[in-house]
């Protein structure tokens, strides 16, 4: 893999911002090689002996404790299944995480933590389980949660499963601090928590790592809708910006959206994944951004292209197989024009034409698709369907995009495309390769189908 100095990748994808829907963005000036914060210390490896209570006691202040192979927890909960099942769940989690970050969990046998989940937080501090400061820090609008190695402290949450989801984000900081001595930077730490602690559990079983198909499996999480109301007000961030995030940032949800989305993005794209998968070696290094740097420095500039991408069209069940990004150079237009084949089901596609810039581009498309399935077939033509807009154009309308060979534009053409429908004349700015697809959300590719058919001629 090539390598580049961090500077210059900073200076690459920062140069590709990220755009709301009258293409504003939020522009920070920090360098991917110089976090806000440092990265956290590294820690040795924590014991696994648990502090030891009194249970009479407990029970008297109304603490009550469940105990699994990998949890211990205390809560003043009610019982009731979505709670006394906690530990199990957890139990579920200790074997994804150890195939996730490459440890032989047979290794560990001894692996368990402690967590205290809690309803009524003076309760706790009377019994001696929490400090007054840990509890002032959890108190307000601050983080609902802390993890100090194997122990971890959770503020109740009023839906089943995002006090799961919380039991799991923090579970993962103590894995990553007990087993891999470290969390790593702000934006990978809570990333990675974020991302092993989006799950589903559904009859007895569990996956970790789940990127929600609707809403209704992850009620009061709300990471999409954080980024596709940002990404509206134009206050949508570049991926520099979320890798410089400091420890200051959580005070709030969005920096766990923005956290999380960038983790799902590079653990999910095929192109990024498997040298995603390889930055938890680099969790003690004191300059683990500068190794990200020169992770992704191949490819930098199509990285920051397509986050914009991503997060310009972020949707429950996004399809990251069918969006992938083909950014080979198109060729120059033939005298005659080209016929070309837009293929409903998938993202933006690259249609191997080169555009010239200051000439005028005639396109006429025709064509019967399908753009949904559910309740029944919905059928389309180039202009698309008044009947549903997605990203204020048409369902179904042909777009049409020019992206500069160069990737000389700021703002990724991609993300902000012209409708095309069945006619149209294009005057590119800059010379480059032009895009088609069909105006379906990326989290509903599967249910279009189908193709359309377009021709390109000099006006």
């Amino acid at each position: 893999m090539l390598s580049m100095d961090p500077e210059r990748f900073s200076k690459l994808v920062g140069r590709i911002v990220c755009v709301g829907c009258a293409l504003a963005c939020v522009s920070l000036t920090n360098r991917v090689a110089a976090a806000a914060d440092p990265p956290v210390a590294a820690n040795v490896a924590a014991p696994m002996h648990l502090r030891q209570f009194d249970e009479g006691r407990l029970r008297a202040a109304g603490i009550r404790k469940l105990s699994s192979r990998r949890l211990t927890l205390y809560t003043d909960l009610a019982a009731e299944q979505s709670v006394d099942e906690l530990p199990a769940v957890f139990d579920l989690a200790f074997p994804q995480w150890c195939a996730y970050f490459k440890i032989d969990p047979r290794q560990h046998d001894d692996w368990r933590i402690s967590a205290y989940l809690m309803k009524d937080r003076p309760r706790f501090e009377a019994a001696g389980l929490i400090s007054t400061e840990l509890s002032m820090l959890l108190s307000g609008d601050a983080p609902q949660g802390y993890t100090r190695q194997n122990e971890c402290w959770l503020n109740n949450q009023s839906s089943e499963y995002y006090r799961r989801h919380l039991l799991l984000h923090e579970g993962t900081h103590a894995f990553m601090y007990t087993l891999l001595n470290n969390i790593g930077p702000p934006w990978y730490a809570e990333g990675m928590a974020e991302l092993l602690g989006t799950h589903r559990w559904a009859d007895g079983q569990l996956t970790l790592n789940y990127f929600p198909a609707r809403p209704q499996e992850v009620p009061k999480l709300g990471r999409i809708e954080i980024i596709e109301t940002e990404f509206a007000a134009r206050r949508a961030l570049r991926l520099t910006d979320v890798l410089n995030f400091s420890s200051h940032t959580y005070a709030k949800p969005d920096g766990y959206a923005w956290s999380w989305a960038a983790a799902a993005f590079l653990d999910n794209h095929p192109r990024y994944r498997e040298r995603f998968r390889r930055l938890p070696k680099f969790v003690n290094d004191a300059d683990f951004n500068r190794r990200f740097a020169e992770t992704f420095s191949s490819d930098a500039a199509q990285l920051a292209e397509e986050w914009q991408v991503f997060i310009s069209d972020i949707a429950y069940g996004y399809d990251f197989s069918r969006t992938e990004v083909d950014f080979r150079s198109g060729v120059k237009l033939p005298s005659r024009g080209a016929k070309l084949t837009v293929t409903a089901d998938r993202g933006w596609q690259n249609t191997g034409v080169r555009l010239e810039a200051g000439k005028a581009y005639d396109l006429q498309a025709s064509g019967r698709y399908q753009v949904g399935k559910e309740p029944r077939i919905l059928w389309c033509e180039p202009n698309g369907v008044s009947i549903h807009f997605v990203h204020g154009k048409p369902l179904g309308t042909l777009l049409a995009a020019v992206r500069p060979d160069d990737g000389s534009s700021a703002t990724s053409p991609l993300a902000t495309p012209l409708a095309a429908g069945l006619s149209t004349i294009v005057r590119p700015a800059h010379s480059g390769t032009l895009y088609l697809r069909v105006n379906v959300s990326d989290g509903e590719l599967d249910s279009a189908a189908g193709t359309l058919t377009v021709h390109v001629g000099l006006d």
